[in-house]
């Protein structure tokens, strides 16, 4: 009998590489429009509109927003919000949609280029046309949470059991290289804007359109490389495409009681990643408006942090090998405490503690969040990937909507940030008090799926 090689794992990981492509191209939307650009724009724009000025915090002016009386420097966290609370009625249909596809590649690319389509208008935001700008993080952060649905499904696809911690931490990791890459580049035309012949502001708008640009392109790769497969979900359900993906959702709704657990880590998840995500979108308002940092220390500080935390998700996937993904999460959840402490304490204008503080969220940010996401898809049962994921990636990152909401509204109050950002503890200590009700084991075995080594250790 004549032996012949298992050829599998040399597919699963040429597909896998293709699918790191993804996270390079998005995280380039991510982190040089939605972490670092877009709130301080964003809120200097608002406030010329409402009569401040470049002066944001402690003006004490309000704009109008749909009859609404908002402080500037509220608005890009409100915009946040509202976008995920628009993100939780269409990604779960997306979802639907997604397990009923054989084309989770093709879903993926479209919602991508839209997406980025819709990030380039940032580019005419200026002066005091915030509307403009309103409109554009809106819906372009809508379109990437749906990408990120059909992304997210097919990890479970190109990987085994044993294999998602790694290969999601490769993701992550390739992204935040990929993000830092294109920030570096940023920082670049920002800081050398006369030598371009650009303005601060015309520099800062061309930095948000190049990330639009860098999405569309290198999401070319995935789609090129990434094959498509059959849907699992079969079920037959009557009437129109909404109406079978509603009715969809609605059975996953009603199936989530089955899987306590996978409901258990979906609310510590919303809690902690809310907090998470409120921290990295709100650092570069913090450093600017607070500790007194200009543009230049900002982008230097966020990309500190992209390659920092580059090396942080392979440390967490090293990690996970040996100890599974769940107790470095949770360990990883009291690291964030700490953080926000230190970064309500520090002083304006001290660029060393501020540095150290950086260093400290680039190791645990990438390692938090590629295991969160590994360990999630132990806990779905398989053919209801998109649904899950869609459940996820409501509250996945750039489009938490409880934290940035508590944050501008205690600045609403408070007309300061600092307290805003201690109130953000609260998150984390609500997630890691319900991730400790999470039974790692019973969970998988309960979704159906394989326990890896390293969980059952």
């Amino acid at each position: 009998m004549t032996a012949f090689a298992d050829l599998a794992p040399l597919e699963r990981a040429r597909e896998q590489k293709a699918w790191y492509w993804y996270d390079w191209a998005n995280s380039a939307y991510f982190t040089t429009i939605l972490s670092v650009l877009f709130a301080p724009y964003m809120a200097t724009v608002a406030g010329r509109a409402a009569g401040c000025g470049d002066e944001v915090e402690g003006c004490g002016r309000t704009l109008s927003v749909l009859g609404l009386a908002v402080a500037p420097g509220s608005l890009p966290f409100y915009l946040t919000s509202f976008a995920t609370i628009l993100s939780a009625f269409v990604l779960p249909v997306v979802g639907a949609v997604v397990d009923r596809s054989g084309h989770k590649k093709r879903h993926m690319a479209a919602f991508a280029w839209t997406g980025a389509a819709s990030a380039s208008v940032l580019f005419w935001m200026r002066g005091d046309a915030w509307e403009v700008g309103a409109v554009a993080v809106v819906v372009s952060s809508v379109l990437a949470g749906c990408s990120l649905v059909s992304y997210s499904a097919i990890l479970v696809d190109i990987s085994t059991e044993e294999e998602r911690d790694h290969v999601s931490s490769r993701g992550w990791a390739f992204g935040y290289l990929g993000g830092g890459v294109l920030l570096a580049l940023n920082l670049v035309v920002v800081l050398g804007h006369d030598a371009f012949g650009l303005t601060t502001e015309t520099a800062v708008r061309t930095s948000m359109l190049s990330a639009a640009v860098w999405w569309a392109a290198f999401t070319i790769i995935p789609f090129r490389r990434l094959r498509d497969r059959p849907p699992l979900a079969r079920e037959d359900v009557s009437g129109s495409v909404l109406d079978r993906s509603f009715g969809q959702l609605w059975r996953t709704l009603k199936d989530l009681r089955n899987y306590p657990v996978t409901l258990t880590f979906l609310a510590a998840y919303l809690f902690f990643n809310d907090g998470i995500q409120t921290v990295i979108y709100a650092a570069s308002t913090y450093g600017e408006q607070t500790l007194e940092f200009g543009t230049s220390v900002l982008i230097g500080t966020i990309l500190l942090i992209q390659f920092v935390a580059f090396g942080g998700a392979l440390l967490f996937g090293r990690l996970a090998r040996r100890f599974g993904s769940y107790r470095p999460i949770l360990y990883g959840i009291g690291v964030w405490v700490v953080i926000v402490v230190l970064a309500f304490f520090l002083p304006a204008r001290n660029v060393p503690l501020f540095l150290l503080v950086a260093v400290a969220i680039g190791l645990v940010l990438g390692g938090t969040q590629a295991l969160s996401r590994s360990f999630f898809s132990l806990l779905i049962p398989r053919g209801r990937e998109g649904e899950y994921f869609a459940l996820y990636n409501a509250c996945e990152r750039g489009t938490s909507w409880l934290g940035t909401a508590v944050f501008g509204l205690v600045f609403q109050l408070t007309d300061s940030y600092r307290p805003a950002l201690l109130a953000l503890i609260a998150f984390f200590a609500v997630g890691g008090a319900l991730l400790l009700r999470v039974d790692p084991e019973r969970g998988v075995r309960d979704a159906g799926n394989a326990v890896p080594r390293s969980l059952a250790a």
